[in-house]
């Protein structure tokens, strides 16, 4: 007997392509025997992560929808139906037996090729604030399934559950790890050693992504400059993104901050800085959230002030579980932000946060996608 095909829509960047990733192999470690199929386009990151994961990819055009009336808007119409119309023969050729969508460009003409072949199909919402990909889709979706509980998606005509975002590996894995008081040690220290600082010094991390954010990196040496002078054996871990340390090397020196604040434009073992960190100073993206929460550790999320305002809600409920602040870049200033640094780093305030953070996140969101899929199909 074949064994059913199922296909995962999305990708972009890694924030959706990484929880698609996770998905199919938690999916398969239930015991599933399936084909998985996944499909993006050639523009997006997903053209590299996924063929370097042993999976079969499938491309289609990119379909943005233009903001103002332009060409593109006049003729994306056309463009959708035939695009929807390959899916329909793609997905009939491959027999498909269910889809899993994560939203963005390649959801969408995938969900319409589903509804009009009669698969069964489940939305994935990362964000607190639903994109239009996954509203189209919730019309018709069998299950949506969120990240967050307080995103305002429901299947209409299927079932909502709330099943968090699926994780990384490598984060499940630190995860498991820092659960563990002896392991917890062991990683703290190796992460130590790697960055040549103090197992036993208060650590923060600041970290914009891999692409860096110009407003932490103007503003976090100065706010941890202060820091410093209440807490002298504070420790840093400074990730400015790709291309943009000089400005912060250059502050680091002039200030007399020293080797424990280590600058470093990008960190591909990024496990060993969320093991020593102490508290997090970072954007409020929904993988960074997710992340954070499951390994427990605070945080200060600033969140980018542009879009739609999900990344403010992204962090909403950590921040009223107490496992975390929020800060309106407007608002944080130096003063502002090392006041919830110190805060953050205080002993008894730090587990408190810690405990609260883990309540407000879960590990197990693959494994929770994976049973819904399951359930689909």
């Amino acid at each position: 007997m074949n064994q059913p095909a199922v296909v995962f829509a999305g990708g972009g960047t890694a924030g959706h392509v990484n929880p698609l990733l996770s998905t199919v192999a938690a999916l398969k470690n239930t015991g599933l025997e399936f084909v998985p199929l996944v499909l993006g386009t050639k523009e997006g990151l997903e053209s590299e992560l996924v063929p370097a994961a042993g999976l079969e990819f499938l491309t289609i055009p990119r379909l943005p929808m233009p903001r103002r009336p332009s060409p593109d808007l006049v003729r994306l119409p056309v463009r959708l139906r035939r695009t929807v119309k390959d899916l329909e023969e793609l997905f009939a050729e491959r027999g498909v037996k269910a889809l899993v969508g994560f939203g963005g460009y390649v959801s969408t003409p995938a969900y319409m090729a589903a509804r009009r072949l009669k698969i069964p199909f489940l939305v994935h919402e990362q964000n607190a604030r639903p994109g239009m990909a996954n509203k189209l889709g919730a019309r018709w979706a069998n299950t949506v399934a969120l990240t967050f509980p307080g995103t305002p998606l429901k299947a209409l005509h299927g079932k909502t559950e709330v099943t968090g975002l699926p994780l990384r590996p490598e984060i499940l894995d630190l995860a498991a790890r820092l659960g563990d008081s002896e392991a917890r040690v062991l990683a703290r220290a190796a992460a130590a050693e790697f960055f040549g600082l103090d197992a036993g010094r208060p650590t923060v991390l600041v970290t914009g992504g891999s692409l860096g954010a110009l407003f932490l990196n103007q503003t976090l040496p100065s706010a941890l400059l202060k820091v410093s002078e209440t807490v002298p054996d504070l420790q840093v871990v400074h990730l400015t993104g790709k291309g943009k340390a000089a400005e912060v090397s250059d502050f680091v020196t002039e200030s007399g901050l020293g080797d424990r604040y280590k600058v470093l434009d990008y960190l591909t073992e990024m496990h060993h800085a969320l093991a020593l960190a102490d508290a997090v100073v970072c954007r409020a993206g929904a993988a960074t959230v997710a992340e954070n929460s499951a390994l427990g550790i605070p945080a200060l999320y600033v969140p980018l002030p542009v879009g739609n305002g999900e990344q403010a809600l992204n962090a909403r409920g950590v921040v009223e579980a107490s496992g975390a602040f929020l800060l309106n870049q407007k608002k944080a200033d130096p003063t502002a932000v090392a006041e919830s640094v110190a805060a953050m780093l205080d002993p008894e305030r730090n587990a408190a946060m810690r405990a609260s953070a883990a309540v407000a996140g879960t590990t197990r969101g693959a494994a929770n996608l994976a049973e819904l899929i399951k359930e689909v199909l």
